[in-house]
């Protein structure tokens, strides 16, 4: 936590206060405890001289012996202090403070510092807590002997310490209230001095903190002479400067980002270390990129080998390099990448993404589409060249066999215009400029008509027709004549492909907001594995019976197309032996 100049001279005045109280309370206090106990001590010892006097005066042996324990307390209670007279051995034979019951119950004194002194120096002293009493103990032991008997002891007195003691407590509490008036004084005095010395400085910061927080239209207006003045006068100087430098910068940030917003270009920026520095939004959406890409990694970022591939060429050889790459996902996108260094020092290297998925699919849809073109024209021109060389040689010898050439040539040259019509259709759906027309329409005056087309083949081919709507069945929203090609395509597959003695169905039904169609046969059904390529371009389930049938592999695609352009959808559902079900859902009326 940072301290302004308030908080420091409060907290050296704390600490300077703190330290002399502490010193204080630590010399004051052992001085006075010192002196009192001297003091007592002394005291103590005047008392035990004339009270040890008494005890050689009584030419008595300092052994076991009642009258010793009250000798003790009589003159514990002249003397206003505990008495206890000890034998040679140690042995208590006399205290003024306990009962002549419990003397024997006593412990040995003979090891008690101040009976051990007294023994060698003829009296001795010590200070401790006594469990006997509770409290701190000042004992004084004076040593006596017999002069008749030679049996010699030790009278020692003990007052408690509870004065000395008071008084120190005493001590401390005064120098705690000491420090709570300094340390009030060091507040008062710190918050006039730091208010008095940090006034320029305050106006200073102030005006710093502003900047930093985007304001640079701010200043200090300095005008004094001392130092904070002189740096207001600096930092004015530097918001100037910085001011204008920001509105260029932000002038050549807004221009670079209106330009990389703009761009349907990927733009990538990395550094030395090969960190993403920059991804423009382009870039983003074709990689499919997270927000917070930017700053990491290029492998964590973007894991793609190819395009590391091409950014370790680039900065291994110094010169730009280019290559496609293909992104998988939700939408696999083909991008041709174009890396180069950055002509700085900084190391960093700039990626160009161009997406030419749509022109490498256009360039596929080219090349397919001419080869099955190719391949759908090869067959009925082949037939029809070779039943023309043949019926040049066959008008004069075999007249029957000259008309079977020409029955061969109409049926391919049906076939072709057919196949030349289709495309037509298929290119003009396809075309950015078809609108269909869409209305309310009759499901059903429509598929009755489309029917009505078929009944004839139908019955020819033993095929059962049939119209199932409901009554209450609302209009739909369609192209007509973009609907009828859808009937007419999707039953006369059916008519087409179903084996005898089956049967072919219209049927609808509202589906939500939707009107659900569907055309279903019970025909042979069509395997798995072909369902979802059925609606592309020349593909066909048997290739050899549906040229034989005069199908030109169109249909379906034309289908899909027309239904998606009316706003619907289409599909299938088919198993082999169950028959087949087109569906198509478009809006309703």
């Amino acid at each position: 936590m940072m301290l302004g100049v308030r908080g420091k001279l409060f907290l050296a005045s704390l600490a300077a206060i703190a330290f002399s109280v502490v010193v204080a309370d630590l010399y004051l206090a052992r001085t006075l405890d010192r002196e009192l106990t001297e003091s007592v001590r002394d005291d103590l010892t005047i008392r035990a001289e004339l009270i040890a006097g008494e005890a050689r005066a009584e030419g008595r042996a300092l052994r076991p012996d009642p009258a010793w324990d009250g000798w003790a307390d009589e003159r514990g209670r002249t003397s206003r202090a505990r008495v206890t007279v000890i034998a040679a051995d140690g042995t208590v034979v006399g205290d003024s403070e306990v009962p002549p019951v419990d003397l024997p119950r006593l412990e040995n004194h003979a090891h008690r510092p101040e009976i051990a002194r007294a023994r060698a120096d003829g009296r001795g002293w010590a200070t401790r807590y006594s469990t006997t009493v509770g409290h701190r103990m000042m004992y004084v032991a004076i040593a006596v002997a017999a002069a008749d008997t030679g049996a010699g002891g030790t009278i020692r007195l003990a007052v408690p310490l509870t004065t000395v003691d008071d008084a120190v407590n005493r001590l401390h509490w005064l120098l705690a209230f000491a420090s709570l008036l300094a340390l009030g004084a060091a507040v008062a005095f710190s918050a006039v001095a730091a208010s008095w010395a940090a006034r320029g400085v305050r106006r200073v910061t102030a005006t710093a903190r502003k900047m930093a927080g985007g304001d640079l239209a701010a200043r200090t207006h300095a005008g004094g002479r001392d130092e904070a003045d002189e740096l207001g006068r600096v930092i004015d100087g530097l918001a100037e400067g910085l001011s204008r430098s920001m509105a260029e910068l932000r002038d050549e940030r807004d221009l670079l980002q209106g330009v990389l917003q703009g761009m349907r270009e990927g733009v990538l920026l990395l550094d030395r270390d090969a960190r993403i520095v920059l991804v423009n939004p382009a870039l983003r959406e074709s990689l499919l990129l997270d927000a917070d890409v930017v700053g990491k990694l290029l492998l964590e970022g973007i894991r793609h080998a190819g395009l590391r591939d091409l950014i370790d060429a680039a900065r291994k050889s110094g010169e730009p390099a280019s290559g496609e790459i293909e992104s998988a996902g939700l939408k696999p996108r083909r991008l041709l990448v174009h890396v180069s260094t950055l002509p700085t020092d900084s190391g960093g290297l700039l990626a160009v993404f161009v997406d030419v998925t749509d022109l490498r699919r256009l360039e596929t849809i080219r090349r397919d589409f001419v080869a099955n073109v190719s391949h759908e024209l090869r067959t009925p021109v082949a037939a029809v060249r070779s039943a023309g060389e043949t019926l040049r040689g066959a008008l004069e010898r075999d007249p029957a066999a000259a008309a079977r050439f020409v029955e061969i040539i109409e049926r391919n040259a049906e076939r072709l215009q057919r196949l030349i019509e289709d495309l037509l259709d298929l290119s003009r759906i396809e075309s950015q400029t078809y609108r269909p027309d869409l209305v309310s329409l009759d499901l059903g005056t429509v598929a009755r008509h489309v029917l009505g087309l078929f009944r004839e083949r139908a019955e020819a081919r033993n095929l059962a027709l049939a119209l199932d709507l409901p009554a209450d069945l609302p209009h739909v929203r369609a192209d007509r004549r973009a609907l009828e090609q859808v009937l007419t395509n999707l039953v006369d597959n059916a008519v087409k492909y179903c084996p005898p003695a089956t049967s072919v169905t219209v049927r609808a039904a509202l589906d939500g907001d939707k009107v659900r169609i569907d055309v279903a046969d019970t025909g042979s059904g069509i395997e798995a594995r072909h369902l979802a390529r059925l609606f592309e371009r020349f593909y066909r389930v048997d290739a050899g019976r549906s040229r034989e049938l005069g199908g030109t592999g169109l249909g379906l695609s034309i289908v899909k197309h027309l239904v998606e352009a009316m706003g619907g959808s289409v599909s299938v559902e088919s198993a082999p032996g169950r028959g087949t079900t087109f569906r198509c859902v478009l809006p309703r009326g």
